[in-house]
């Protein structure tokens, strides 16, 4: 069985998965206007973090930064040998070291080495003085979901010992111009699944979690399984049926019933097609009456980061008897009546779903109980 051992959560608003549930749970926003920076022309709203936070030194981008101090602190929480063969490092990102992606006309050949995510996954690796060859995981908006059943896969076929799952992005002029011109990005904080809303807002945040394998599960998370389901729908345009999401959906509920689940974590951006295919996928699954929920009103969408910050953040809330409200919501936006609130919920389950889908019509779902079964 594959279990949790150790996390941590560096955003705008904390610095540790506590710390950052606790923001969430007060309803606060780390989203703001961001007017004439990184050389972008048109105002966004985004969640960022300031580099002078980061408190790792050498030679290291901001990218490698924000990874390395997260897997440090998710560390010292659990007596595991990082340096140790047994010991495999999975980098969840879309981007990595997309900021360096200006100075390679300049630089030549050792920066455009510098923009390959491997490269960046070792140099994050080597810091802990691990030089098994590390996992980059870079599924668009799925990577954190999908490396962390790759964690699973890789613990239960008995591959490693422990899995350190760290998820981060950067957002660059590359990233923000890109989404600008999809036309995706609202000029306001997003409000997902809201009749009202615009597109959604882009995010900084680095996650880690830290998996193990046992034979007894005790009070700890458990990651029960994961699918990953691609509908190849569009390069950019979700499936109008949910499939790949109805799928992914329909293989983790193989392993958890919905009568056990607190709620579902979805990935909810606020883009009128995305929570509209979300809602769909998961009618068609027989999820209708389940609470549902989305983080994107506190951190905006942090691309490689969020299938893990998301993930840690439904655990806390489930130890915390709450299902966390939606941020933005008012009205509901999407033609299934989802179960979606903007206020935080009581519940007694120990069970949860996350929920993703990303550009090229990849959808995943993985299911997570806290302790052993009831």
């Amino acid at each position: 069985m594959v279990v949790k051992l150790a996390d941590n959560i560096i955003s705008p608003l904390g610095d540790t998965t506590a710390a950052n549930y606790e923001a969430v749970k007060a309803g606060h926003s780390a989203l703001r206007l961001h007017e004439g920076i990184k050389g972008i022309p048109i105002p966004f709203f985004a969640s960022l973090i300031d580099e002078s936070t980061l408190t790792v030194e050498g030679n290291y981008t901001k990218f490698e930064k924000m990874c390395i101090q997260s897997v440090e602190a998710a560390l010292k929480q659990c007596d595991i040998d990082a340096t140790s063969s047994k010991v495999i490092f999975i980098v969840s990102t879309t981007k990595a070291n997309v900021s360096l992606l200006a100075e390679t006309s300049a630089a030549g050949s050792r920066i455009q080495e510098s923009l390959l995510p491997g490269i960046a996954a070792r140099k994050i690796a080597s810091y802990f003085s691990n030089y098994r060859t590390p996992l980059v995981v870079s599924n668009a908006c799925i990577s954190g979901v999908c490396a962390q059943i790759a964690a699973m896969r890789h613990l239960e076929h008995g591959l490693c010992d422990y899995a350190v799952v760290v998820g981060a992005d950067v957002q660059t002029p590359f990233i923000v111009t890109g989404f600008q011109s999809l036309r995706a990005v609202s000029q306001e904080a997003c409000r997902p699944f809201d009749r009202d809303r615009k597109g959604l807002n882009l995010g900084e945040a680095v996650a880690t979690v830290i998996y193990g394998r046992t034979e007894t599960v005790g009070d700890r998370w458990q990651m029960l399984c994961g699918a990953v389901r691609n509908d190849a729908n569009h390069i950019s345009g979700p499936s109008r049926t949910g499939e790949g999401s109805y799928l992914a959906l329909q293989s983790v509920l193989h392993h958890v019933k919905p009568s056990e689940l607190a709620f579902i974590s979805t990935h909810g951006t606020a883009t009128a097609y995305n929570d509209e295919m979300e809602s769909i996928a998961i009618d068609r699954a027989g999820l209708i009456d389940t609470p549902v929920g989305s983080l994107k009103g506190h951190y905006g969408h942090t691309m490689g980061a969020a299938g893990v910050l998301e993930t840690l953040l439904s655990m806390y809330a489930v130890e915390d008897h709450t299902v966390l409200g939606t941020r933005g919501f008012e009205n509901l936006g999407v033609s299934r009546p989802v179960s979606v609130s903007s206020e935080n919920r009581a519940t007694d389950q120990q069970s949860f779903i996350k929920l993703i889908s990303g550009f090229g019509g990849c959808n995943a779902a993985a299911a997570f109980r806290k302790g052993g079964l009831q």
